[in-house]
């Protein structure tokens, strides 16, 4: 693994697709989750302003995509979304179906909507095709992950007997350890900082897609982030969430460094990004 990585692929990641644009802010596509009719409430979609406003605080413009409906033009509308987006953004949200993908369904998974799964992995497939840069959180990195040939594990408690708690349903600021990998983007981002971060997960990655490498597990060996090793391509996947309101200011580097890896690839020039102070914490 070691030959894979001496030169990290977002420091030298695949010239620019487009004219250098001076001063322009890069714009980031953020899928957003959907629910259906509840008790008389009405179907909507619906967002956490902590990932716009993480995007927002460092130098991008964030730009909403609905689930949109399964039609014959869907692929032509996301081709023409995508071609205007600079990178994107996955969020977290409720689990992906595994029957999806060849597994049973174990009884602890919660599926997302349909409509958000469908449209999900269907805007992934895009994506790949383009290798447009992505930043995967949560279940979003799982989808990089399935999307490319990797698997998850279902349940942690089971698959890993031995692991630590990954979730606690009586504290939502429930946190672990981190332990990253030199030459990484996380380590750009913590540096040798004692690290921990926040945890709200019961799957997890188990076999890594081909063209990604894991730079941040938790003590206990549960994968917590990935990179890709391929020159043209910018892709990057944590499983806690830097956006969240356990969140620090040290995570929201996560976005930092994402967003000017999107301004290298596409040669915008990025306003550096305040530097917020490492006790402050970021609320939806």
């Amino acid at each position: 693994m070691e030959s894979l990585v001496r030169t990290p692929p977002w420091s030298s990641v695949a010239p620019i697709r487009r004219n250098a644009r001076m001063n322009k802010k890069p714009l980031i596509g953020i899928n957003s989750d959907f629910r259906m009719s509840q008790n008389g409430s009405p179907t909507l979609s619906f967002l956490f302003s902590g990932y716009y406003d993480s995007l927002l605080n460092a130098g991008a413009i964030p730009v909403i995509i609905p689930p949109f409906r399964e039609n014959r033009e869907l692929g032509h509308n996301i081709g023409q979304l995508l071609d205007a987006l600079d990178g994107v953004a996955l969020v977290g949200g409720a689990d992906l179906d595994p029957r999806r993908d060849g597994y049973m369904l174990h009884p602890t998974v919660c599926p997302m909507d349909e409509r958000r799964e469908t449209f999900d992995r269907f805007l992934m497939e895009k994506i790949i095709e383009r290798r447009l840069p992505v930043l995967g959180i949560g279940v979003g990195m799982q989808l990089i992950n399935v999307s490319l040939g990797g698997t998850l594990f279902l349940h942690i408690p089971e698959d890993i007997p031995k692991a630590l708690p990954h979730r606690d349903t009586m504290d939502p600021c429930h946190r672990h350890g981190l332990v990253i990998e030199k030459n990484s983007l996380l380590e750009k981002v913590y540096g040798e900082n004692d690290i921990r971060v926040n945890s709200m997960h019961h799957m997890a990655i188990d076999d890594v897609a081909p063209g990604f490498w894991v730079t941040g597990r938790c003590p206990d060996g549960v994968i917590e982030a990935i990179e890709s090793i391929r020159d043209d391509w910018f892709a990057i996947g944590t499983q806690f969430h830097p956006e969240a309101p356990s969140a620090t200011a040290l995570d929201q580097g996560i976005f930092r460094e994402f967003i000017q890896g999107v301004a290298h690839r596409n040669g915008i020039v990025v306003r550096n990004a305040p530097k917020l102070e490492a006790q402050e914490v970021f609320a939806l």
